[in-house]
This record gives C-alpha cells, sequence and structure tokens, in this order.
C-alpha cells in the first residue's frame, strides 16, 4: 500500500508543474501559493488518497484552479471513486461562476427547495407569469421541488423551476456518474437537497450567458456538472410576451423585462 505522505508529496509536485505550465489559462486573480496550500490541507484529509495516481490527482485539482475555485471553501471537490479521482463544483461554487462571468452583470443567484408545508404558486395575472414562495420556518419536510432565480444589476431577473420527479428522472438518465458506472455520486446519495439546488441552477445557467476567460475555463464547467443537461429534451416554449415577476418574503426580486422571461 503505498504511503499517504509520499503521495501527498508527488501529487503537490505535480501539481505545481501543472500550475506552472497552464499559469496563462489562470484567472486573473488566482494567487497559486494559497490555492496550493488549501489543496494540500483538503487531501490530507481526503480517504484513500493515496490509491490514486499522483499525476490523475493533480490534473483533477487543475480543474478547480481553472475556475478559480476553492477546495478548501468547499466550492468545488476531489471525490475518490474505485481509485480515480472525480472534479465536482458545489452549489456554491456554481453560484460563485455565475456572478463572476455572466456578460450581464448580476446582482444575485440563487436556488431554493421547495418542500412540503412551504407556500408555492406560479400563477399568470394579468397576463404576467409570477412565482410566490414563502417558507415554512425550519422546515424539514419532504422535498417536493425546487428553483433558481437570477437577478440581474438592471432590475431584470430570469427562473426555472424543477419538480422532485423532474429532477430525478434528469438524474436517473443524464447522470455522468450512472451512465459510466450504473451508480449515483456519493452527493446525490449523502446531500440530495443540495444537488436538487445545484441540478436546477446549472438548468438556469444554460440561460444566463457565460463568458469564460478561456476554452478551458469553459470545458472544465461543461464537465463538472453530475448531469449533462446538453442530451435533455427541451420542453416546449413558453411565450415570450409574458413578463416574469417572483415575490418572496425573504429576498427582494425585481420585474423582468419580456426579453428575460425564462424559456425552454
Amino acid at each position: 500500500m503505498a504511503d499517504p505522505k509520499n503521495a501527498l508529496v508527488a501529487i503537490h509536485q505535480k501539481l505545481d508543474t501543472f500550475l506552472e505550465e497552464k499559469r496563462e489559462a489562470m484567472p486573473k486573480s488566482f494567487n497559486k501559493t494559497r490555492f496550493l496550500q488549501n489543496c494540500m490541507t483538503v487531501l490530507q484529509e481526503t480517504k484513500d488518497i493515496e490509491m490514486c495516481n499522483p499525476a490523475s490527482v493533480a490534473r483533477t485539482m487543475l480543474k478547480g484552479a481553472f475556475l478559480g475555485l476553492d477546495f478548501f471553501n468547499k466550492e468545488c471537490y476531489a471525490v475518490v471513486y474505485k481509485g480515480s479521482v472525480e472534479f465536482q463544483t458545489d452549489y456554491k461554487g456554481e453560484v460563485k461562476l455565475a456572478k463572476k462571468y455572466s456578460t450581464k452583470p448580476v446582482r444575485e443567484v440563487y436556488a431554493k427547495l421547495v418542500r412540503e408545508g412551504d407556500e408555492f404558486a406560479e400563477e399568470i395575472i394579468s397576463g404576467n407569469q409570477t412565482v410566490n414562495f414563502k417558507p415554512k420556518p425550519f422546515n424539514n419536510g419532504e422535498i417536493l421541488g425546487a428553483f433558481a432565480v437570477v437577478n440581474y444589476m438592471d432590475g431584470t431577473m430570469s427562473y426555472d423551476t424543477m419538480s422532485k420527479a423532474e429532477i430525478e428522472k434528469i438524474k436517473e438518465n443524464f447522470s455522468r456518474r450512472s451512465k459510466q458506472s450504473g451508480e449515483y455520486s456519493k452527493a446525490w446519495v449523502v446531500t440530495p437537497g443540495e444537488m436538487y439546488k445545484k441540478t436546477v441552477l446549472r438548468r438556469l445557467c444554460k440561460n444566463i450567458d457565460l463568458d469564460f476567460d478561456t476554452i478551458e475555463q469553459r470545458q472544465v464547467f461543461e464537465d463538472a456538472g453530475d448531469v449533462d443537461f446538453n442530451q435533455e429534451v427541451k420542453p416546449a416554449q413558453q411565450s415570450p410576451l409574458n413578463a416574469t415577476v417572483i415575490d418572496v418574503d425573504y429576498e427582494e426580486v425585481a420585474e423582468g423585462s419580456a426579453d428575460e422571461v425564462n424559456q425552454e
């Protein structure tokens, strides 16, 4: 069995080399020293990391560097699975990327779970589509679905909603892990709520114009999602004539223009 200390030294050397070779592909604010320190701190606590190929681990960590995400702050993860390492973004990382790389300045972007006992309704009032959400305090009821919202600096917005059944169907048919091994990633088992939020937010991001700095960033972002929405069959389009408004009791959401209506 490989010595964990020797494995970590080898990973550090490989990652340091890769970061130097790909320096021009990193975000402008990238701090190599801090990134390396945070990576090694996380890897010290990663079970069975010594069983993985050091170069493979380093390449996985490099993906976080391309996107400017921090493993230590749990914006992304290096997941050990059957002797290999997989890169996954967290919900927090998805929010950070949407804010940073949207061509249209973003004021806030978030996703929320809708549970049994919460008040949630989509209505058309005077021709305008409206979503009303009032969560029950400290609700641990069954998850019914999730929705995601992006509010732009100019006051416009866009949103997307998915029922639990719809998310589960997406997971079953388009999960990258399940297509390769017939199994779901640990995140779906341990933190399904976070994966529900990440899934609906990732689909919303398809309607947000993200302009990454490099080709490497774009590719890593596409690969980091557990589900591949490029294979999803899109539902019928909604009318672009309906404006979209979201009313929530804990955050102010601006009314959007007709151009910002969420369409699939």
